[in-house]
């Protein structure tokens, strides 16, 4: 028993000290949360100056509050957060983590994996490795995230930069590019800390790393 006990003692040891997130992708996963949250915020109160539907948001939940103070924080909240998501490309590719995170993806284990989660049978053992509904919603909101940035622009400078509003089918069809990918960030926002709720372990990891 003495001998096991001794054996079991530096596996427990160094699971505790593993680190799970590093220093990069801890400082980059909080930075883009405060853009993220600035952008949508001052976004729904310039919405609200020009609605694309029969509603507006309370601004209550704005930031701004007007046009031209929306504008002022959105702008300076989409330079941040462009920085920062290039920074967090370009480490994400150099490093290999997209690599070694995201992929495979496949639908026969996402199939499996959201029926797991479904029942409530899903591990959440292992936070070093992302199961499949994971996967597919983090390399998806990598490509919204391409996508909210590129419409922002699209709108933003439609003279200057008409090939790419162009591409998104003109000014107006870019709004609405640009309020779905807001729509399905926020969606994935309201999920993605569901989820850390329900697994605190994995919110003192983005925390602490461990």
């Amino acid at each position: 028993m003495s001998s096991l006990a001794v054996n079991e003692q530096p596996t427990a040891a160094a699971t505790s000290t593993k680190v799970i997130q590093p220093a990069w992708v801890r400082t980059v996963h909080w930075i883009n949360a405060v853009a993220m949250v600035l952008m949508i915020m001052s976004g729904w109160q310039i919405y609200n100056a020009s609605p694309l539907f029969d509603f507006t948001f309370s601004k209550s939940i704005t930031l701004g509050g007007w046009l031209g103070g929306a504008l002022l924080w959105h702008f300076a909240a989409m330079w941040l957060l462009m920085v920062n998501g290039l920074v967090y490309l370009a480490l994400g590719l150099a490093t290999g983590r997209f690599r070694k995170k995201l992929l495979p993806i496949t639908p026969e284990g996402v199939i499996a994996d959201t029926r797991a989660a479904l029942t409530g049978k899903l591990s959440h053992a292992d936070l070093t490795k992302y199961n499949y509904v994971q996967k597919l919603l983090y390399a998806g909101i990598i490509v919204v995230g391409i996508l909210v940035v590129l419409s922002g622009l699209a709108i933003w400078k439609p003279v200057q930069l008409q090939y790419l509003t162009a591409l998104f089918g003109g000014y107006d069809f870019a709004r609405y590019v640009h309020f779905f990918c807001m729509a399905a960030i926020v969606a994935f926002l309201v999920v993605h800390v569901a989820l850390a709720l329900l697994v605190p372990k994995s919110l003192r990891a983005m925390i602490i790393g461990r």
